[in-house]
Parts: structure tokens; sequence; C-alpha cells
């Protein structure tokens, strides 16, 4: 990854933001709150047995991690943060992991991409759509539709705040899925209408490589669970789009964006043998060819 896209990745360790977060200034806390409530519809914990009460406590940790989180980025000069951290036992770190995810919903939004998992490759992809003005939000394919044809794609996590169907929506959870600990999560669906996903990936002989489609964001039902969820329909419906998509060697996670912005990156001037700045630490990135799939969703380059 270094040695392809020229990027400087800084290795941070938790203790970095450990030390933020125990240092956070109560004034700009309170501000954080008051920026929270602004942009998120609080919800009640309703009649899922894994969603919990906003307590004031729950409230003001995400608060304040997410002021440890504006300045880490300010004091490493961050244009994206890719993150992992289990913790154990309800210890310090845990509970900074568990307290991510509002933070890294409002630096998205800034256009400061935030992925989970440790997924640099989606990080960078993130950034893409961002820098094309679409947005970018961390998303993996969670169902196949095959009565009313569409994909349920979405991630537990950040979310791009810009490109939320109406209001996001902060949910508390007792146990988060698939991670540990509890705590405050985020709930929206990106704006209905044309999407383009795009992953960065890498061909059998290490090259990285973008894969991009065009789809829907169609209307209807989804899970109230404090993630992300979006329905996406593909031209050529989930079985043929998923096989196309899975040749070609994917990561399992994609950025989101509103729009269709395939063709855009195609023409940026990351593709066709040029090379790309993208970063305020001028990182490039170099594609080589492009092409179309037979199924025609998907576009290739690398």
């Amino acid at each position: 990854m270094h040695a392809q896209t020229g990027a400087h990745v800084e290795i941070l360790e938790i203790d970095d933001l450990v030390v933020r977060v125990e240092t956070a200034d109560a004034a700009a806390i309170e501000r954080k709150g008051d920026e929270i409530r602004q942009i998120f519809d609080l919800a009640d914990a309703g009649l899922d047995p894994v969603a919990a009460d906003i307590t004031p406590a729950i409230f003001e940790w995400s608060a304040r991690v997410a002021v440890a989180l504006d300045r880490l980025v300010e004091d490493f000069e961050l244009n994206g943060l890719t993150y992992y951290y289990r913790g154990t036992g309800g210890n310090i770190a845990e509970r900074v992991a568990a307290g991510l995810i509002v933070g890294n919903s409002l630096l998205t939004a800034r256009g400061i991409p935030a992925s989970g998992e440790g997924d640099l490759k989606t990080n960078i992809a993130m950034l893409l759509l961002d820098r094309l003005g679409c947005g970018g939000s961390y998303t993996e394919f969670y169902a196949l539709d095959f009565d009313d044809d569409f994909i349920l794609m979405g991630h537990d996590g950040p979310g791009h705040l810009t490109i939320a169907e109406g209001r996001p929506v902060a949910r508390a959870l007792g146990v988060y899925h698939g991670k540990a600990g509890a705590g405050l999560s985020i709930e929206m669906k990106v704006k209905l209408g044309p999407v383009t996903i795009l992953g960065v990936t890498q061909t059998a002989d290490g090259s990285l490589k973008l894969l991009a489609a065009e789809g829907e964001s169609i209307a209807g039902p989804t899970f109230r669970i404090g993630n992300t969820n979006s329905r996406i329909r593909f031209p050529s419906g989930p079985t043929a789009f998923f096989d196309a998509w899975c040749a070609e060697g994917p990561t399992h996670h994609v950025a989101l964006g509103s729009g269709t912005s395939c063709r855009d990156c195609a023409r940026s001037p990351i593709s066709s043998n040029s090379t790309s700045w993208w970063s305020n630490r001028q990182a490039s990135f170099v594609l080589q060819r492009e092409r179309v799939d037979k199924s025609g969703d998907l576009l290739m380059t690398g």
C-alpha cells in the first residue's frame, strides 16, 4: 500500500486517543454535545431488546470521545482514519473504542473519512468518493433480497452524514453488533436515487485496483438497529451483480456514495497511467486501465 500510493500512514496507539479523552475540556464537550443534538435525532430505546436509553452518561461519553478525535486529527494532521481496537473487561481502551462512532461520523462528514476494522483500502475509497463530492460511507453487503431485487447494504459504526436520507439517528445499544462494548451508534440510509459503490482491492500480482458499480437507493423499510442500512438495486439484479462483483476479488467493504460516479473515478487524475495527488500529504495513486464487465454493472480500473 505504501509503495503503490505513496501515502504516509501514521501508526497511532489507543493511548494517543485515551490521553485526549481524559483531558478533554468541559466547554468543548458541551459544544460538541450541542453539535450532536443539532445533527442527530436522539432515539428512544423502543422495543428492540438490544437498544438502550440514551442516558446523560452515554451521551457525554460520545461527545467527550468526539472532542478527543478532533484533537487527534489536528495534532497528527490526519486526512483519514482507520481503526480497530477491542480492549477487554470494560477497560479504558474498550470504552474509548466503543465511543468512537458518533465522533467518526462527524469526522467523515467533514471530509476526514473514518473506517473500521483497520480497513485502509476502503478508507482510500471513501476519501476518493468524498473528494468527488458524493460522500463515501463505510459499507458492506448485508443481505440479498431475491423477491424485490435489491441488496441490503450498510455497516455498524460511522456513516457519511451528508448523504443521509433525512436526519440521521443516534441510537444507544446495550451491546454492539460484532464488536466489543456498548454505547451510542448511528442509524441512517443513503439518499434515495442514484448511488455508486467503490472498492479498492488487489490483483494477483499485488497491484491495487479500483472496483466500482452504479445502482439506485430505493425506498422501503430497513432495520432500526443503530446501523447504516440502505436498499440498493443494481440493474442486473442481486444474483448476477454479486457474482460479477465477487469475480473481481473485492474486499468485503466498499465506500457507498450518492450519485453516479463510476466515470468520474475513471476520468479523474488517478486513472489512465497517471499519478494523482489526493490528500494534503500528497499521496499518489496510479491506475493503468479501464474496462466494463459483461453485465454492464461494474467498472474496473487497475
